[in-house]
């Protein structure tokens, strides 16, 4: 009855990491607020709750991965939406505690689940070049963010039932491109001498990519949690945080398209690089800014080095991989970047609290600088020489 179709287009690939990512940004501001404001619960079970969602969404990672490779592409993608809509529409109903918490268990699980499928599914597109595959896919990503970030700093006045009935919504839009858009054939190639198991020298360059999406992402949470403090510390309302949000999006929306234009002429590694490098000295910023203009500078420079080193990174690691790994090196991919979402905020508190904010952001910066010279040294040493866009 229904066609199977030779691969997946890119519409629906970017819509479905638009519904995602917008549903996801609805519940992540709203957590700790929620959860200290209305369920008064304390901020370290809000924090707890959060960190056993990101767990969640690791495990999510690592099973799309194995499903896409060993079951079906498509019913992975239609099992993981099921497994985030059915909590999210339960919360609509039932949103006190605990079955608050237990709900965000089951939503991280089936976020993570589809976001490795979809990223499973862009690395096997073929009719478009594969460094534009992921770069519009970090459009899509980045303009779910916007949406859901503004959808929340909005509907939050009318109440959480409103907010889980449009996550609700958003998940539900997911489940019908999946149902129409994802029902591909994805077909098995036997090992080429390019593309077969992965070499040992290729496996521990994707580790250290790895590694290094895991401190960049350990780094960035941070503005997700404890900058939003530092900053209302400093006397800045937090309106003019979220802003900082809606900025960052539509930065990447509308200067992705000019930063992929100018990055085709350049080598993917050395645009990565130089992105990745932009990212993490913003973070230095961090640690003079006092006033709202500055952390506004901040944000853009940020963004500047995002857009231009973050969207090749999943396209490297697709370069890297066998053809018949690509769920488990996305998934890999995808469990650093949770990972690194979910000790973020614990490694913050921690270090606030027997330290200063100022010891935080220099202590990130050296972090990230050590990763990414780790994966340049490996890469320019020739340990992984694999022929890319």
């Amino acid at each position: 009855m229904w066609k199977t179709k030779r691969e997946v287009s890119m519409a629906g690939i970017v819509s479905a990491t638009l519904l995602l990512n917008a549903a996801a940004a609805c519940m992540w501001p709203l957590t700790t607020v929620y959860m200290h404001n209305q369920l008064h619960q304390t901020l370290t079970l809000a924090g707890i709750a959060l960190l056993g969602m990101s767990l969640c969404m690791i495990l999510g990672n690592w099973l799309g991965g194995w499903l896409f490779d060993n079951w079906s592409p498509f019913y992975s993608g239609i099992v993981g939406t099921l497994c985030s809509f059915v909590p999210m529409t339960t919360l609509i109903f039932f949103h006190g505690w605990p079955i608050f918490g237990v709900m965000l268990l089951l939503i991280g699980l089936g976020d993570g689940i589809v976001m490795t499928v979809v990223n499973s599914f862009a690395a096997t597109v073929k009719t478009v070049q594969s460094r534009k595959v992921f770069n519009y896919l970090y459009i899509g990503m980045n303009l779910g963010v916007v949406v859901g970030t503004l959808m929340v700093g909005v509907l939050m006045k009318h109440g959480v039932t409103l907010v889980f009935s449009v996550a609700a919504v958003s998940y539900l839009a997911l489940l019908l491109i999946f149902f129409f858009d994802f029902r591909a054939k994805i077909e098995k190639k036997t090992y080429t001498h390019a593309k077969g198991p992965v070499k040992p020298a290729r496996l521990k360059l994707i580790w250290l990519i790895s590694a290094l999406v895991f401190a960049l992402y350990m780094s960035y949470s941070l503005w997700e949690s404890v900058i939003s403090v530092h900053m209302t510390n400093l006397g800045i309302s937090f309106e003019k945080y979220s802003l900082l949000w809606t900025l960052n999006g539509l930065m990447i929306v509308f200067g992705q398209p000019i930063v992929n234009r100018i990055g085709s002429d350049f080598k993917l590694s050395s645009q990565i690089w130089v992105g990745t490098l932009v990212f993490i000295l913003s973070f230095l910023l961090l640690v003079f800014a006092k006033s709202y203009v500055m952390f506004v500078v901040t944000m853009v420079i940020l963004t500047l080095g995002e857009m231009t080193g973050f969207p090749g990174i999943p396209a490297w690691i697709d370069g890297l991989a066998g053809d018949n790994d690509k769920g488990k090196f996305q998934g890999i991919y995808n469990m650093a970047i949770s990972f690194g979402r979910a000790v973020g905020p614990l490694y913050g508190g921690l270090i606030i609290e027997y330290g200063s904010y100022r010891s935080l952001f220099w202590s990130v910066t050296a972090l990230m600088l050590l990763a990414l010279a780790a994966v340049m040294i490996v890469n320019h040493r020739g340990a992984a020489r694999v022929k890319r866009d």
